[in-house]
């Protein structure tokens, strides 16, 4: 059976938003999927950035569940050695690897991605699930602006580096995890460092959401036909130490109301390891169903403003 898109009650329920997002929408959902599903990982390899908390660290324990060997990817060793020991109490799964690596920083990619190759023989899953979400807008040390520079630069370039060995150890996937902020945004590439108005953080991390879902449907076709497919997701809204950090008011609002990260790590788990999404490539899904990627008219973007994305996306990761 072959992955497609919700159906009729599910895209209705979808544009609640709030029925949909939350844990009521993975309750009214879940109940549908069997366990079959999920298919055994054992001699694959998954590389999940941000996984020292939260959703990355419960997509890894995910994987590692279904006998993957998983690497941990992280900018402190200590929190990540701490994810790694919690995921195995988990899971009983010891084929667990710590790698340090600072999304936001270019050098740090490039360093990783050389270590990762030389010692890991394939990849069969990569997990793009770091992101930030800032205050005050900064820069990275690449004069990047640090949003930017963290949820697509980075994750762009790592993606790019690491093509050679998905493509050799194909079938091979890629998972981009996004945000249902991004329905609110259009991609706005005369202010890509957002210096043209007032910063606000949340707005500026629904862009860069924005732009991953654009990026990854053109590395999904840029990919076609090479045996590694690549999509994007949404975990809805999800109790994470990041959310709680970034948005306290929007958590106590909703905290009782919020997924837990496993339920929100539920599709990258499904995109990586199920044999219904094998053949998936350039979607949007969320709670395991092909979403739109607009839901507003004016968050639209053209062909030519897609390809200038990809063009500055690259340029600017060197």
């Amino acid at each position: 059976m072959s992955a497609g898109h919700a159906s009729l009650p599910d895209a209705l329920l979808d544009r609640t938003v709030i029925g949909s997002y939350t844990s009521l929408g993975y309750a009214l959902r879940s109940p549908r999927w069997a366990e079959c599903e999920l298919e055994s990982m054992s001699g694959k390899v998954a590389l999940v950035t941000g996984a020292t908390s939260g959703l990355g660290e419960a997509a890894a324990a995910g994987f590692a569940r279904l006998g993957a060997t998983v690497w941990l990817l992280g900018r402190d060793r200590e929190r990540a050695d701490q994810a790694k020991a919690r995921i195995f109490e988990r899971t009983g799964n010891d084929s667990l690897m710590v790698g340090i690596c600072d999304l936001s920083e270019l050098c740090s990619v490039r360093r990783f991605a050389e270590q990762f190759a030389a010692q890991s023989p394939r990849l069969d899953v990569l997990v793009n699930n770091a992101g930030v979400l800032t205050k005050e807008r900064s820069l990275s040390r690449d004069a990047i602006e640090l949003t930017l520079a963290t949820n697509v630069v980075g994750p762009f370039l790592l993606t790019k580096l690491l093509s050679p060995l998905l493509r050799a150890s194909a079938p091979a996937r890629v998972v981009n995890v996004s945000s249902g902020g991004m329905y609110t945004q259009r991609l706005r590439l005369d202010d890509l460092h957002s210096t043209n108005r007032k910063f606000r953080g949340a707005t500026t991390y629904a862009r860069s959401k924005r732009m991953e879902v654009i990026l990854s449907e053109q590395w999904a076709s840029r990919l076609e036909g090479t045996g590694v497919v690549v999509n994007a997701m949404h975990p809805g809204w999800v109790d994470t130490p990041g959310l709680r950090d970034s948005l306290p008011g929007f958590h106590r609002l909703l905290r009782r109301l919020l997924r837990t990260p496993e339920q929100g790590a539920d599709t990258i788990v499904w995109l990586g390891s199920a044999p219904q999404a094998a053949d998936a490539s350039g979607g949007f899904w969320l709670d395991r169903a092909r979403r739109p990627t607009h839901l507003l008219p004016w968050t639209g973007e053209s062909e030519a403003e897609r390809r200038r994305l990809w063009d500055e996306i690259e340029q600017l990761s060197g």
